[in-house]
């Protein structure tokens, strides 16, 4: 496996950076990995060598590029969080779903891409990921702690898309978790699995709700999700 910086072409004119990080075999289904309000950090690097670790082809792409490309914060200490909220709150959502199409299509067309593509996002790219399966030609999608799904419950979800909700999410209360999971009742194409006592990225390495037992869970959910819908 090893990992490199490519560029994508956005659909409507310029550029931008994507994580590109490649199974040891050189070929696989495509993964599109989502970002936190953070950027390409450390902890996405790491998520997108996992999955090609896991035999796929891995994109991490630059969505904060139209606001700063190249940023990069952690979640250690307040000034990078204030700065990563400014960021989330300045982000124009459909610009960013444009440019994961971008991504999308890019990863489908590299040489060592078999074909079908899924995405997985957490935070703001948990959000992100559920758009993908509502707006994209994605074959598969997951979402870790989504923020603000209840604005899109309305959209046709047309990939099969699992969901990894904390029950004690900060930034979705039980309510919207509630609303959420009325809307997407009885739909075949979305599964809902619930994280009891369990809070926000409790999938982030290292940050402070971390926990490797659900962690773990969840990714195993997400690789048998890939396995059955990318092959």
């Amino acid at each position: 496996m090893s990992g490199s910086e490519i560029t994508i072409q956005a659909i409507d004119g310029g550029e931008f950076m994507g994580y590109l990080a490649t199974p040891e075999s050189g070929r696989g289904p495509g993964v599109v990995v989502i970002q936190e309000i953070f950027g390409v950090n450390d902890v996405m690097r790491g998520i997108t060598d996992s999955f090609a670790k896991a035999g796929y082809v891995t994109l991490c792409p630059d969505l904060f590029w139209r606001l700063e490309p190249g940023i990069v914060l952690s979640d250690q200490s307040e000034q990078e969080w204030a700065r990563a909220f400014e960021l989330f709150n300045g982000f124009d959502l459909d610009k960013g779903v444009s440019d994961l199409e971008a991504t999308i299509s890019a990863l489908g067309a590299l040489d060592g891409c078999t074909g079908k593509v899924g995405a997985v996002g957490f935070c703001l790219g948990g959000r992100l990921a559920y758009l993908t399966a509502t707006r994209t030609d994605v074959d598969a999608a997951v979402g870790y702690y989504g923020v603000m799904l209840t604005e899109h419950l309305g959209e046709e979800i047309k990939a099969p898309l699992i969901l990894h909700m904390p029950s004690e999410d900060e930034y979705a209360p039980k309510e919207q978790q509630d609303q959420i999971k009325a809307a997407l009742d009885g739909n075949d194409r979305v599964t809902i699995y619930s994280y009891e006592g369990q809070d926000h990225a409790f999938a982030r390495a290292g940050g402070k709700h971390f926990d490797q037992a659900s962690a773990d869970a969840a990714r195993e959910r997400t690789l048998d999700h890939f396995r059955v819908h990318l092959g």
